[in-house]
């Protein structure tokens, strides 16, 4: 597998994988293979989307984020949190005591992410209306704006260059902060992660841009706590000294991170699509020239329900949007932070040019790749076509593509190895060889005898 150049908010541990195969079918961008009967990656490859942490039913693949008694590395503790967090817990479960439990695990400030929206809209709306390529691809969703490096990079263009809400948000309490006095390295700024795709954007940013956040927390992890907490008694003592909350918030703010939430504020015609297959067919009609209407501006979320459906959101997703839809319908337009906003932070809204990943699927020299991409072609039209994934490869494609990279061989389809079985070429002790290399020996090892003793 190639070397990994990006940061990796998963990883596999193959002490727990049991080489079902489950994550090579659900990979957008085909990043994953079955070896010696475990999960093996081409990293680089990897958006970060999460499907495979999803489908793991060995629960084998981790999120690598940061641990929160990293905090304490710092004397002023501020914690980012999404509006989607608050939306998971019952109503009896108020947001006072959730910030006080969040105060007593060593924050010092809770600040709500989307306060930065109202002043991120009105630059939104100007690029839109400027945009030279049409439709303009929102920059919120970063394993979307991943997919595009990766797999859509004609359409790279089209990526909003403007920062997404949380990069505007830590930036705001960073430069608060400073012109308060505070020294640079006494503030530490964390976020509260609903998705595993922010974990990497914050580590490896996208558009030349170097993040001020200086940690990020798994949200499955914090709200566990939180819930447990309150369970036992944490954070109903409203007389004690909690930690400043910050969390004045809009209308506009609450919706953004649902499905429509930013669409439905953006001039022009806009479409809102979720679901990382819904992302993926319309993106590919757009790049083959299937899209004949005219679009402004395109909001594409990863997840179903956007983020209120983030893989390490634990409540039910659409109860968890139905929740931020109810606040947003009594929440003002706009909040009084939103000039301080634009003071702090107009200036540095714009991040620059997105970069395609370079996805080396046959050589990195483009005359020899040229030759290996014509190779697996004419490999394709004798492989059967099927995409039953028992040579580790999630697709017939994918593995025309291994075989000419030295990454397998014809012989890993078992369709060709009965053809070559048949003629007379290929053993049956050499095919059941090549099944062991890739799903491992103890899949071939009759276990009766031992479960009956």
């Amino acid at each position: 597998m190639e070397h990994n150049t990006f940061h990796k908010a998963l990883e596999i541990q193959p002490e727990l994988c049991i080489g079902c195969s489950h994550c090579i079918k659900v990979c957008p961008t085909e990043a994953l293979r079955v070896s010696g009967g475990k999960a093996t990656l081409y990293a680089d490859w990897c958006i970060d989307c999460g499907r495979c942490f999803r489908v793991c039913p060995a629960r084998a693949i981790r999120v690598v984020d940061d641990d929160l008694d990293s905090i304490f590395s710092y004397k002023y503790r501020v914690l980012l949190v999404p509006s989607v967090f608050y939306a998971q817990f019952e109503k009896k479960v108020p947001d006072d005591a959730v910030n006080r439990i969040l105060g007593e695990m060593g924050f010092s400030e809770i600040c709500a992410v989307e306060q930065s929206v109202d002043t991120l809209l009105d630059e939104v709306g100007a690029y839109v209306r400027s945009a030279r390529e049409k439709p303009v691809i929102s920059s919120f969703c970063p394993a979307v704006i991943r997919l595009i490096q990766v797999r859509f990079p004609s359409l790279i263009d089209h990526i909003m260059l403007l920062l997404p809400p949380i990069e505007v948000t830590a930036q705001y309490y960073v430069r608060r902060w400073q012109s308060g006095g505070g020294a640079p390295e006494d503030i530490g700024v964390f976020y509260l992660t609903p998705c595993i795709a922010k974990i990497a954007a914050v580590k490896s940013p996208v558009g030349g841009y170097e993040s001020p956040i200086n940690g990020v927390i798994n949200m499955d992890y914090v709200y566990n706590k939180v819930l447990l907490s309150y369970k036992n008694g944490g954070g109903r003592q409203s007389g004690t000294e909690g930690p400043a909350v910050n969390d004045a918030m809009s209308s506009k703010g609450l919706r953004w991170p649902l499905t429509g939430g930013e669409a439905s504020q953006v001039g022009g015609r806009s479409l809102a699509i979720d679901g990382m297959s819904n992302v993926i067919e319309f993106l590919e009609k757009l790049e083959d020239g299937e899209v004949e209407e005219h679009i402004d501006y395109l909001e594409l979320r990863g997840c179903d329900e956007s983020c209120a459906g983030g893989i390490l959101v634990q409540g039910n997703r659409f109860l968890v949007a139905d929740n931020l839809r109810s606040a947003a319908s009594s929440a003002p337009d706009t909040h009084p932070l939103a000039g301080e906003y634009r003071r702090h932070c107009s200036a540095s809204i714009k991040m620059e040019a997105v970069e395609p990943r370079s996805l080396v699927k046959y050589d990195k020299d483009i005359n020899v790749a040229i030759k290996k991409m014509e190779m697996a072609g004419m490999l394709r039209k004798i492989l059967p076509d099927i995409d039953c994934g028992a040579c580790g490869a999630p697709s017939c494609e994918a593995l025309a593509a291994d075989i000419v990279r030295n990454d397998a061989s014809l012989n890993n389809c078992i369709f060709m190895q009965a053809r070559f079985e048949k003629e007379g070429s290929l053993q049956v002790s050499e095919a059941i060889d090549l099944m062991e290399k890739v799903w491992g020996k103890d899949r071939f090892v009759n276990n009766e005898n031992t479960k009956s003793e």
